[in-house]
């Protein structure tokens, strides 16, 4: 064994440089994954359902005056896009901007107060409607990683929206004699459907979680509350009505990130 050790020494000593000879092979240590980072620039898509609920008081300025509350339900679907800065393993703060599409509406048909004028009592409904056709968030977001690849956050801004309200009134009116027995048949007028559309802003405020499948993709869950606070619809008229929107939003959707992979290194 000694002797073969010696020759195969002496021959490997006498190769000349630059043979013909491989080298041995090395192969390259394994890559090493860094972990998930949150920082970077995302956009993504998604879509949900909204509750929203309008309350309106009708004819305010006029005895017949009626206070109603109508539901506008409906889905909604939209895109949203933001930064993240991962201050340290656990916490993560960011920005958000969001742009949604909503079938939200709703209808309803309501009594008017019943009033009597001297010998002519006069009753009515009014028929109404709330539209809710698209939103826009601006908003902040503050969350905690229970692992490095799930974020639970809270979240909160300013929210726009445009709110349609419509209405029209019908009033009927029956004259009565001094027995308070009507007289003749009752007389219905049924007034012009007048609706107003109007750019409304707020606040929202919400919470969700975010899981990443991989450097770049991830999906979330997200309950948003946005308020529109009140406004006056047709003013100046005898329609004049106030109209204050609040809407309860739960929505999934997934994000992609705009963030480097890791170097790799060839041998």
């Amino acid at each position: 064994m000694a002797v073969s050790l010696l020759a195969t020494g002496a021959t490997a000593a006498d190769l000349a440089p630059g043979s013909n000879v491989p080298s041995p092979h090395v192969k390259a240590p394994p890559m090493v994954d860094p972990g998930y980072n949150w920082t970077g620039f995302y956009a993504g898509l998604n879509g949900g359902y909204s509750w929203g609920r309008s309350n309106a008081t009708v004819l305010p300025i006029t005895p017949l005056a009626v206070s109603i509350g109508q539901n506008a339900d409906g889905g909604l679907g939209g895109g949203q896009a933001g930064y993240s800065w991962q201050i340290d393993p656990r916490w993560v703060l960011g920005v958000e901007a969001d742009l949604q599409a909503t079938g939200e509406s709703g209808r309803s048909t309501d009594a008017l107060t019943a009033v009597r004028i001297g010998l002519v009592g006069v009753t009515g409904t009014t028929t109404s409607s709330t539209d809710f056709p698209w939103f826009a968030t601006f908003r902040g977001r503050a969350g905690v990683l229970a692992d490095p690849s799930l974020l639970l956050y809270a979240t909160g801004g300013l929210a726009v929206g445009e709110v349609k309200f419509g209405t029209q009134a019908t009033l009927t009116a029956q004259l009565f004699d001094g027995a308070n027995a009507p007289v003749g048949a009752p007389v219905t007028i049924a007034g012009a459907i007048v609706s107003e559309s109007r750019t409304r802003l707020g606040w929202t405020a919400g919470a969700g979680i975010e899981k990443k499948f991989n450097r770049n993709w991830s999906a979330k869950l997200e309950y948003l509350y946005l308020d529109l606070g009140s406004a006056t619809y047709f003013s100046g008229t005898a329609n004049e009505t106030t109209v204050g929107f609040h809407d309860h939003i739960l929505r999934a959707g997934f994000n992609y990130q705009f963030a480097p992979g890791p170097v790799v290194a060839w041998y």
